[in-house]
């Protein structure tokens, strides 16, 4: 199942992705006698996508009379993975971490899809670089998951652009959060994709594109640490909650400027896209 959030008509809504455009929840519920949230965390953390069945019959919108926005505006956390990939450690000239290199991002620093990325005035940051990855969805409330479980307590996958201001970050090594924080840096969705539509993870391509060439591309297989290893990993730390996101890391960013354009892409999984500003 794809779950979005959209806007129509001035309204705020979560619908389901089908092959004839976008089916809305309150459809979905007047059709089949259901009380499925019109909110998309709310889904997560309650499990109704689980009692959706049939949509055919169901009335939906068009893709293009449907603004995407993000899943959900605050999640309960923002966990994103440094240098997750050989080249993208390359690519700054780092050495990457024997354990992952996490680092947590406040939901002020989000824009929706499709929307724009506002770059700092230049005495803030000069030089940006946007990265497109894989972001793991959390479905369960949970601590300490043995790796043999981890996978079970993943709702689903997105797309995210997580964004960096390099020359903040290479004075030193631990403003890294304040170099990842800016307003506009970061973006998921706007599809979220359910666990089970994904068989094999590893098998994923995280395209990053700019301007319509392709930037970087690498494999979920050659992660340092697998999705279901990051999950195992901070759940060891704290208890992670249904909604919380898991940004899994880039293999390689592309340095932007104004007038530019990103896109995270992941064959399976969705598109995410952003103008510069």
């Amino acid at each position: 199942m794809k779950l979005i959030r959209f806007e129509y008509r001035n309204q705020k809504h979560a619908g389901v992705i089908t092959s004839r455009g976008i089916a809305p929840v309150e459809a979905i519920n007047a059709r089949l006698g259901l009380r499925v949230p019109d909110d998309v965390l709310a889904i997560i953390q309650t499990g109704a996508q689980r009692e959706i069945g049939n949509l055919d019959g169901i009335e939906t919108i068009p893709f293009p009379e449907a603004t995407p926005q993000l899943p959900y505006d605050v999640p309960p956390k923002i966990w994103c993975i440094g240098l997750n990939y050989k080249t993208h450690a390359e690519d700054i000239d780092a050495v990457q971490p024997e354990e992952p290199g996490s680092f947590m991002k406040p939901a002020s620093c989000m824009f929706r899809p499709g929307g724009e990325i506002v770059l700092p005035p230049p005495h803030v940051s000069d030089d940006v670089d946007a990265e497109g990855e894989l972001g793991v969805i959390i479905g369960k409330k949970c601590r300490a998951v043995p790796a043999r479980e981890a996978k079970e307590v993943i709702f689903g996958y997105t797309t995210t652009l997580d964004l960096t201001a390099l020359d903040v970050l290479r004075k030193n090594p631990r403003y890294l959060t304040r170099a990842k924080s800016i307003d506009t840096f970061f973006s998921f969705g706007p599809v979220i994709v359910t666990a089970d539509e994904v068989p094999d993870v590893s098998k994923l391509e995280v395209i990053t594109e700019h301007n319509g060439a392709i930037c970087s591309r690498d494999f979920v297989s050659n992660m340092r640490h697998s999705p279901y290893e990051l999950v195992r990993f901070h759940s060891d730390f704290m208890t992670l909650y249904p909604g919380d996101l898991i940004s899994t890391g880039c293999p390689k960013g592309a340095r932007i400027k104004r007038g530019d354009r990103v896109r995270a892409r992941i064959e399976g999984v969705g598109t995410l896209e952003a103008n510069v500003t």
